[in-house]
């Protein structure tokens, strides 16, 4: 989806649940799709700020969960307390895996297409109609293990 188709769906989503399509909104959105790697909430008011320095913490905290029920962010929770958000630039249908570096704290996303059908499978398995699944995998950087340092880390 180009920004421009998301930028809309974003206008479209936002008029359909009956809130205000906002500067603030507008600007958190061209900050979030402007990302090319996973952030959190405090990084996106970081960078929305430098867009529109009238951006709020709360709205930030707001939008988020609008964008992400829209399907235009996916929200990732690797268990460390903070979430991360990515562009669903690949559309809703889209089957990812994370792999998370231990040692850099960088998540990484790979196309996993076998994930469909394995929720379904094992679902059906048991009666049941898989809603949403996840899979992640934690690891820890070759070249750090070997050099004690990695290349990732920023």
């Amino acid at each position: 989806m180009s920004i421009t188709a998301a930028r809309e769906k974003f206008r479209h989503f936002l008029t359909r649940k009956g809130l205000r399509v906002t500067n603030q909104r507008l600007a958190i959105f061209d900050t979030a799709f402007a990302q090319k790697d996973h952030f959190t909430a405090e990084q996106l008011l970081d960078h929305a700020r430098k867009v529109d320095d009238s951006v709020s913490r709360a709205t930030v905290y707001r939008t988020l969960p609008i964008m992400t029920e829209s399907a235009l962010l996916r929200e990732v929770d690797i268990g460390s307390g903070e979430k991360f958000y990515l562009p669903n630039t690949g559309g809703a249908t889209s089957q990812v895996a994370q792999v998370v570096c231990l040692d850099c704290d960088k998540i990484f996303e790979i196309s996993a297409p076998f994930m469909e059908w394995y929720g379904s499978t094992v679902s059906s398995k048991l009666g049941l109609t898989p809603v949403s699944q996840r899979l992640q995998v934690s690891a820890h950087c070759n070249a750090f293990r070997e050099t004690g340092h990695c290349p990732r880390r920023g």
